[in-house]
C-alpha cells in the first residue's frame, strides 16, 4: 500500500472492491440507485474508466472529480468526496453505511445496441426501458417490449387517420428523446430513434392523414431525422448525417415550419464544421439566418454561434467578432418557441453559447488570454448547469478548448488538468466531436522538451489511446 493512502483506497480495500471490474460495477449500481432516488436521469449509465479508477485508487487526484462523479462516490461510501481523496486518518477507517445492493450485471453496450436495434424500447427516463442500460430483470424487459408493441398497435388500430392517442404518444416519445440526447450515450438511444422515425414515415406514407395531423407528423419526423443526423455525425459518418439532415429539411418544408428549417440549417453547419469544411459551415449558418424570418427562439443564437466558430477556423477575426455580437443580440431578443419547448437538443442554452464563443475565440488565436478566460467560463457554466442545460459532449468540448488555450500560453500542466476529465469518458461517450476535439489538443502539443515536452509526450500517448476506441466501435 502507498505510504499515505487516501481514504478512498482504504475503504475500497475494506470492501474488496480493488479489482477494476468490481469497482466499476459498484459505481454503476450506485449511479442507477442515486438517479432513481433523486429523479436525475443524467446519472443513468454513468461509469468509470479503468484509467480513472487507477488514478483514484492510486491517490493521483489533484482536483475533485466531476460533480456527478462526486455524488456517486459519496453514495457508494457515505463519506464526503473531499475526505475520500485526502489521506486516510490514522487508525481504523470510519464506519460508513453498508455497501449498496448491486442489481444484476450491466449489459455491455455492444450487446445492448444489437438487442435494442431489433426491438427498440420506448418509455420515460425511469421506466423499465432506461434500466436496460444498467442492469434489468426479465420482467422489466417484457414490460418494455410490451410498451413498444402497444405504440405500434395503437398506430395501426386507429384506422384510416392518425388518432389523437397515437399522435400524443409519438409527441411524448420525441420529447423524451430530445431531452435525453445531450445527456445519455448514443448506444442507449439509437434504437429508439430509428423506431420513431420509421413509425412517423409509415404513417405519412400511408396517405390518409388529416392535414393538421400531417403537419404535426412532418414536424415530429423532421425532429427525429435531425436527431438521427446528429447520431450519424456522432458516429463519424458525415455523409449519412447530411442525408438525414436533408430529409429533416424536407419534413420542415412540408410542415411549413420556419424555425425547424433554421434548426436544420444549424445542424448542417455543425456537420460541415466537424467534417473540416468551415466555409461550407459558414454558408449553412448564413442560409439558416435568412430562413429565421420572425423566428425568436434560441435557434437564432445557435446560428450566430455556428457562424462565429466557422469564421474563426477561416481566420476571419472581424466576421467572428460580428457573429459573437449577433449571438448576444439574439439571446437578448430570444423568446422560447415550440422547438425550445421540446428541450434538450432542440434548444440552445447559455452554457452552450459560452462554449461556442470560447471555441471561436481559441481557434481565432488573436488573444490567448481571452480564449482561456472564455473557456474557463464555459467549463464553469457546465459544472453548475441545471439538468435541462447540461450536455456531456459540449462540456467535454469546453474542456478541450481550455486545454488548447493553455497550450497556446505554454501551460502544459494546466492543459493536462483541463483535458483529464475528457480522457476519462467511457467508450460509450467518445463520440466524433469529442474525439476530434481531443485530436486538436494532440496536434497543438509541443515537441520541444524545453516547453514541457516530457509531460506533453505523455498526454499525446493518452490521447492516441483515447481516440483509438471511439463510440463507433460499439455499433459496427
Amino acid at each position: 500500500m502507498a505510504e499515505n493512502p487516501t481514504l478512498l483506497r482504504v475503504l475500497t480495500l475494506e470492501r474488496h472492491w480493488q479489482v477494476y471490474a468490481t469497482f466499476r460495477r459498484q459505481f454503476e449500481a450506485a449511479a442507477v440507485r442515486l438517479a432513481e432516488a433523486e429523479a436525475d436521469p443524467r446519472l443513468v449509465g454513468l461509469s468509470v474508466s479503468k484509467r480513472q479508477f487507477e488514478r483514484w485508487y492510486g491517490g493521483r487526484v489533484k482536483t475533485r472529480p466531476y460533480p456527478d462523479q462526486c455524488r456517486v462516490l459519496e453514495a457508494m461510501f457515505d463519506v464526503g468526496v473531499d475526505q475520500l481523496i485526502a489521506p486516510a486518518p490514522v487508525g481504523p477507517p470510519p464506519r460508513t453505511a453498508s455497501p449498496l445492493v448491486v442489481p444484476p450485471p450491466r449489459v455491455v453496450p455492444a450487446l445492448l445496441l444489437s438487442e435494442r436495434a431489433a426491438t427498440p424500447p420506448a418509455g420515460g427516463p425511469f421506466s423499465s426501458e432506461s434500466r436496460l442500460d444498467a442492469g434489468t430483470t426479465e420482467l422489466e424487459r417484457q414490460v418494455a417490449m410490451a410498451a413498444r408493441r402497444a405504440l405500434r398497435f395503437s398506430a395501426m388500430a386507429e384506422g384510416s387517420s392518425v388518432g389523437p392517442e397515437t399522435l400524443g404518444q409519438i409527441q411524448d416519445e420525441v420529447r423524451r428523446l430530445t431531452v435525453a440526447y445531450p445527456r445519455l450515450a448514443l448506444p442507449t438511444l439509437l434504437g429508439d430513434l430509428v423506431e420513431v422515425q420509421d413509425l412517423t414515415f409509415r404513417l405519412l406514407e400511408h396517405g390518409r392523414v388529416k392535414p393538421l395531423q400531417a403537419r404535426e407528423l412532418y414536424l415530429l419526423a423532421g425532429i427525429t431525422s435531425g436527431m438521427l443526423a446528429k447520431a450519424s455525425h456522432d458516429l463519424g459518418n458525415p455523409s449519412a448525417a447530411m442525408m438525414q439532415a436533408r430529409t429533416a429539411f424536407v419534413c420542415a418544408d412540408n410542415a411549413d415550419h420556419h424555425a425547424m428549417r433554421a434548426w436544420v440549417r444549424s445542424l448542417q453547419s455543425l456537420i460541415s464544421y466537424w467534417a473540416g469544411r468551415p466555409a461550407e459551415a459558414a454558408d449553412y449558418a448564413d442560409l439558416g439566418q435568412t430562413a429565421t424570418g420572425n423566428v425568436r427562439g434560441t435557434t437564432g443564437v445557435w446560428l450566430a454561434c455556428l457562424s462565429a466558430r466557422a469564421h474563426a477556423l477561416l481566420g476571419n477575426g472581424e466576421a467572428t467578432r460580428a457573429a459573437i455580437q449577433r449571438a448576444e443580440d439574439a439571446r437578448a431578443a430570444a423568446e422560447p418557441d415550440d422547438l425550445d419547448g421540446f428541450g434538450g437538443i432542440m434548444t440552445f442554452p447559455v452554457p452552450r453559447q459560452l462554449y461556442y464563443v470560447a471555441e471561436a475565440t481559441v481557434h481565432l488565436g488573436e488573444d490567448p488570454a481571452l480564449g482561456e478566460s472564455r473557456a474557463e467560463a464555459a467549463v464553469a457554466a457546465y459544472r453548475t448547469a441545471a439538468e435541462d442545460e447540461w450536455a456531456f459532449g459540449d462540456e467535454a468540448g469546453a474542456q478541450t478548448d481550455l486545454a488548447l488555450a493553455r497550450i497556446a500560453r505554454g501551460e502544459i500542466e494546466g492543459a493536462i488538468e483541463a483535458v483529464r476529465p475528457v480522457l476519462d469518458l467511457p467508450i460509450e461517450q467518445r463520440n466524433f466531436g469529442i474525439t476530434s476535439s481531443a485530436q486538436r489538443v494532440h496536434a497543438a502539443l509541443p515537441f520541444d522538451a524545453h516547453r514541457g515536452g516530457g509531460a506533453a509526450a505523455g498526454l499525446r500517448e493518452e490521447i492516441e489511446a483515447f481516440t483509438a476506441t471511439p463510440t463507433s466501435v460499439l455499433v459496427r
